[in-house]
C-alpha cells in the first residue's frame, strides 16, 4: 500500500509538472516572439503594463517567464523601472489562470484531449499548429496527472500525522506560508504549488482554511525566479527583481491579519472547493495589485534606494531620433535614420570590440553583455526598418526615394556585424573554457586584424554621418587590405601547423575568428557602398 502510494504520488506530481511545463512550452513556441513584441511595444504607464502582463502571462501560462522576460528587457534598456513594476504586477495576476484551469475538474477528459493533441501534432504541417497540439498534450497530461496524484492521496487521509500537518498549517499560517514558499522556490512554479494545494482539496484532505496561507506562500516563493534571473544583470534589473519580491512579500504581510475575513468573503464566491481556492489566488493578486498601482512611482523611488548603484542610462537602446512627426519632412526623417543607423554601428563597434579583447586577455567578464546588445540591435533594426517602410508611403522626392533603399541594406549589414560578434563571443568562450594556446605571433596577427576592423568600422561611421565619399571608397581600400591580410593570416597559420608549432583545435578557432572578422570586412563594405550610391 505504501508503495503504491509513493509511486503514484511522485508518477502523479511528475506528469502534473510535466503538463504545466509542456503546455507553457507548447504557447511559449507558438507566441514567444509575439509575446515579447508585445510586451515591449505596448508597454506604456504603469496601468497599461499590469494589463499587458496580465495578458502575456495567461497566454504563456508563467509569472516567472514573464519577469525573466521583463528583467531581460530592463538589463537592456528596453524599459524602463516604473514600467517594469507594472508588468511585474499584472504578471501575478495573469498566473492565477492556471488554478482557475484546473478548478474545473477536467480529470475525465485528460485522455481524449492527450490524444487531440497528439493528432495535432501528427498531422499540422505548420508549426504554429503543431505547438498548438504541444499545448494540448501538456494540457491533457496535466489533468491526467491531477487524476493520479488525486486519487492515491485519497488514502493518506486515514494516517493522523499527514491529517494533523493541515490541522496545523490552519492554527499556524506562517508555518504554512514558509512551506509553499520553499517548495515553490524549489520547483520554480506557483502553478505547480497551486496544483498541488488544489489536487488535496479534491482528495478532501485539506479545507479553505489550511489552503489559504499555502497560496500566499506560493506567492513569495515563485520571486525564486526573478532572483535568479537577475545575476549578473545591471542595477535597474536587480530593482525589477526586489520588486518582484517586495510586491508579493508586502501583499502577504497585508493579507495575513486579515485571513479570517478573507476566509469569509472567498466562501462565498463558490460552493466548490476547488473553485474557492483558485478564486483565492486570483483574489489575492488582483487586490494586492489594486492597492499598489497608486503606488508605482514611490516604490520605484524607494527600490533605488535600499539598492544603491550606478543606473544606466534609461532606454539606452531605443531610438532616440525616429520621432514620428519628422515623417512629415522626409529629407529631416532621413537624417534621423541616418544618425540611428550610426548608433546601431557604434553598438556592434562594442560588442566586437569585447569579444576579441576577451579572446586575447581570456576574461569572460564581459562577455554576457554582447547577448543583450544584440538583443538591442536587433530591436533597432527593426525600429528603423518600420521607419523607413513607413516614410516610404509619404510623398518624396526622387532624391529622397533612392536614399531609403540603400539605408534599409545598410540597417541590414550593420545587424549582421552584431551577429558576427555573437559568433567571436563563443570563440572566445571556447577558446577560454578549454584553455586553448595560441602563440604570440597569432595573437598578434589576431590583434592586428581586429584593429583594422575597428578603423574600418571608424572610417564607415564618418562616412555615413558626413554622406562623405572619400571615407567610404577608403573602407573600399580598407576592406581590400582584409581580404589580403585573411589570405596572409591562412598561410602564416598552415606553416605553423605543418611546423608543429599550432594546435589543431586552435587552428580552427583562429579560421574561424579571421573568418568572422573577414566577414564584418564585407558588410562594412556594404554600408560604404549605400554611401556612394544611394546617399548622394
Amino acid at each position: 500500500m505504501t508503495k503504491e502510494i509513493i509511486f503514484g504520488i511522485v508518477g502523479g506530481l511528475g506528469l502534473f509538472i510535466y503538463g504545466i511545463w509542456q503546455m507553457s512550452e507548447g504557447l511559449h513556441k507558438a507566441s514567444g516572439q509575439k509575446m515579447r513584441n508585445f510586451l515591449h511595444n505596448l508597454t506604456g504607464g504603469p496601468k497599461r503594463g499590469v494589463i499587458v502582463g496580465a495578458v502575456v502571462t495567461s497566454l504563456v501560462q508563467s509569472s516567472s517567464a514573464t519577469t525573466v522576460m521583463v528583467v531581460g528587457f530592463v538589463n537592456a534598456g528596453l524599459m524602463t523601472l516604473v514600467q517594469a513594476l507594472g508588468v511585474i504586477f499584472g504578471a501575478n495576476i495573469g498566473t492565477t489562470v492556471t488554478a482557475q484551469l484546473i478548478a474545473f475538474k477536467l480529470t475525465d477528459y485528460a485522455l481524449p484531449v492527450i490524444g487531440l493533441g497528439m493528432l495535432t501534432m501528427f498531422l499540422a504541417k505548420k508549426k504554429s499548429h503543431k505547438y498548438i497540439g504541444e499545448f494540448l498534450m501538456g494540457f491533457g497530461i496535466l489533468f491526467l496527472g491531477l487524476s493520479i496524484l488525486t486519487s492515491v492521496v485519497k488514502p493518506l487521509g486515514q494516517i493522523p500525522a499527514f491529517s494533523n500537518l493541515f490541522v496545523t498549517f490552519s492554527t499556524n499560517p506562517l508555518l504554512a506560508i514558509l512551506a509553499a514558499a520553499v517548495v515553490t522556490a524549489i520547483v520554480q512554479s506557483s502553478s505547480v504549488t497551486t496544483g498541488m494545494v488544489l489536487s488535496l482539496s479534491m482528495a478532501n484532505l485539506i479545507d479553505l482554511r489550511a489552503a489559504l496561507p499555502l497560496i500566499l506562500g506560493c506567492n513569495i516563493g515563485t520571486c525564486a525566479t526573478a532572483l535568479i534571473a537577475s545575476i549578473g544583470t545591471n542595477i535597474t534589473a536587480k530593482r525589477a527583481s526586489a520588486a518582484h519580491i517586495l510586491f508579493n512579500l508586502a501583499g502577504v504581510l497585508i493579507f495575513l491579519p486579515f485571513l479570517n475575513l478573507f476566509h469569509s468573503l472567498i466562501i462565498r464566491t463558490s460552493a466548490s472547493l476547488p473553485r474557492q481556492i483558485a478564486n483565492a489566488h486570483t483574489f489575492f493578486n488582483v487586490i494586492n495589485t489594486v492597492i499598489f498601482i497608486p503606488f508605482i512611482p514611490l516604490f520605484a523611488k524607494l527600490l533605488n534606494k535600499l539598492i544603491k548603484g550606478e543606473e544606466e542610462e534609461e532606454m539606452e537602446y531605443l531610438p532616440k531620433y525616429l520621432e514620428r512627426h519628422l515623417l512629415n519632412t522626409p529629407a529631416i526623417a532621413i537624417e534621423a535614420a541616418i544618425k540611428e543607423i550610426i548608433r546601431t554601428l557604434s553598438l556592434t563597434q562594442k560588442m566586437v570590440g569585447i569579444a576579441i579583447k576577451s579572446f586575447l586577455t581570456d576574461d569572460k567578464r564581459s562577455l554576457d553583455q554582447i547577448g543583450r546588445r544584440e538583443e538591442a540591435v536587433d530591436s533597432l533594426r527593426e525600429a528603423i526598418t518600420n521607419y523607413l517602410v513607413e516614410l516610404m508611403q509619404r510623398e518624396l522626392s526622387a532624391a529622397d526615394s533612392k536614399k531609403i533603399p540603400s539605408l534599409l541594406h545598410a540597417i541590414n549589414d550593420v545587424e549582421r556585424i552584431g551577429d558576427h560578434a555573437e559568433n567571436l563571443r563563443d570563440l572566445a568562450e571556447q577558446k577560454i573554457d578549454n584553455q586553448m594556446p595560441f602563440s604570440n605571433i597569432a595573437i598578434e596577427e589576431l590583434n592586428k586584424m581586429y584593429q583594422d576592423i575597428d578603423s574600418m568600422i571608424e572610417c564607415s561611421v564618418k562616412a555615413l554621418s558626413k554622406t562623405d565619399i572619400d571615407d567610404a571608397k577608403m573602407v573600399f581600400e580598407q576592406e581590400c587590405r582584409i581580404n589580403n591580410m585573411r589570405n596572409e593570416l591562412k598561410a602564416n597559420h598552415t606553416r605553423r601547423l605543418e611546423q608543429g608549432k599550432c594546435k589543431v583545435l586552435s587552428g580552427i578557432i583562429f579560421l574561424d575568428l579571421i573568418s568572422n572578422l573577414e566577414k564584418i570586412g564585407d558588410h562594412l563594405n556594404n554600408v560604404a557602398q549605400a554611401v556612394i550610391e544611394g546617399l548622394q
